[in-house]
């Protein structure tokens, strides 16, 4: 007798069909399906999965996870006051600045959090599909996504979501294109063993030495996760003309090695691995018609610390507006990267242009130790890395993070959410 597959087919045709299940992906999805829309997520990966990624969540991060209904859930796992500094002979113990976005921040491991996202889309509505891998997309004469393809299947749809991660294999079929000239970064992330898993700071390192001493532009980072073990990882940025001269998994080693002792590391880093991140919407051709790209898909991904879940979560909620806003008819094709921009246009150019500096070799060891003596520039360091700078703001932080936006919008000539 023939053995059955229990896995469901996906359907024959759908409203809006959204491609991964990532955080973009399943907070898209969510929103659409309150909204009432049909929706269907595939994601070729079978559910729980992992993904590189230091599991921190941000105050800015956790403010969706609020709207989502899952902020109790995530708290109760940790809370995160802020972050410690350390480098050039300080160390710097910095709060989340209070504002807009809060001052709460947790860590859940990717294996959970995405598993959870994936349940609150069923929960609003959604039809997820794991271990379904979209090969092609096809196009109507007007250039519309008509459908796509998962092997054998073919599904129909109004609407396209690609969430499919940094490399989005379906945002190139559709001429999404990476700028490499961009900075960009190569990270590698691991889990330790700790006693120290439900310390309520996170770790953070500005002055990354490899074995050889030499200083990379880049940080060390840990974080407590509160269920026995901490993530620990290392980012170094590069661009096409400065590449990353350094192995990052055995920079990573190396790392874990130097910060032992302070934090109380039992065993060795266990499920190592590594990824490249565009960053600060370093991308073009990221929309159409009826189609959009999204979360690390759009290369929404802070180029000072590489966090992207906060502009994954919130840029699902902002297209899934722009979906409901302009109905079926609906042209995605600039309007979409005018939402981004107008968003995260400043911020993304003040940080690509500082992320570029740190990737100079003379730049960080001069700039570092100047830097770490100062309270208030690590107060401000801090705001930046974690995405919460508001407009309600009025400190002089604030106000100096706007004004350099407008000046970095003008001189910065590289592609910015390009249409």
């Amino acid at each position: 007798m023939e053995r059955m597959d229990p896995r469901p087919r996906p359907p024959a045709s759908t409203d809006v069909l959204v491609v991964g299940c990532g955080p973009a992906g399943s907070a898209t999805a969510t929103w659409l399906a309150r909204a009432g829309r049909e929706v269907t997520v595939l994601d070729a990966a079978e559910f729980p999965r992992d993904k590189t990624c230091g599991d921190g969540l941000t105050p800015r991060a956790m403010g969706e996870v609020d709207r989502l209904g899952l902020g109790d859930w995530a708290r109760d796992r940790i809370t995160i006051q802020g972050l410690e500094l350390r480098g050039f002979g300080h160390e710097r113990r910095v709060p989340w600045p209070a504002g807009d976005h809060g001052g709460v921040a947790s860590a859940v491991r990717r294996t959970v959090f995405d598993d959870r996202l994936r349940e609150a889309a069923v929960e609003a509505g959604a039809t997820v599909l794991d271990g379904v891998r979209v090969t092609d997309v096809e196009k109507g004469d007007d250039g519309e996504v008509v459908a796509v393809r998962a092997g054998a299947d073919r599904i129909a749809c109004r609407t396209l979501v690609l969430a499919d991660g940094v490399r989005s294999p379906v945002g190139r079929l559709l001429g999404r294109t990476w700028h490499r000239d961009s900075v960009y970064a190569v990270a590698a992330r691991s889990y330790v063993r700790s006693s120290r898993h439900d310390y309520p700071w996170i770790g953070s390192d500005l002055e990354l030495r490899d074995e050889a001493g030499t200083i990379q532009p880049g940080y060390g980072w840990v974080f407590p996760l509160g269920d026995g073990e901490v993530n620990l990882g290392v980012g170094a940025l590069a661009t096409a003309s400065r590449p990353a001269n350094v192995a990052v998994k055995d920079l990573l080693r190396h790392y874990a090695r130097s910060v032992r002792g302070s934090w109380a590391l039992e065993g060795d880093p266990r499920a190592v691995t590594s990824a490249l991140l565009p960053m600060g919407g370093a991308v073009s051709g990221l929309a159409g018609r009826n189609w959009a790209a999204v979360g690390d898909a759009a290369a929404c991904v802070n180029p000072l610390n590489g966090e992207g879940i906060d502009y994954a979560l919130e840029g699902g909620r902002l297209l899934a507006d722009l979906v409901v806003a302009g109905g079926p008819g609906g042209d995605l094709t600039r309007a979409w990267p005018e939402v981004l921009r107008r968003n995260y246009g400043e911020a993304f150019a003040i940080a690509r242009d500082a992320a570029r500096l740190l990737t100079y070799p003379r730049f960080l060891p001069l700039a570092g130790p100047v830097g770490m003596r100062s309270q208030t520039l690590m107060s401000a360091a801090v705001r930046c890395m974690s995405n919460t700078v508001a407009e309600s703001d009025r400190d002089i932080v604030a106000r100096g993070w706007r004004a350099a936006g407008s000046v970095a919008r003008r001189f910065d000539r590289r592609p910015l959410f390009a249409d």
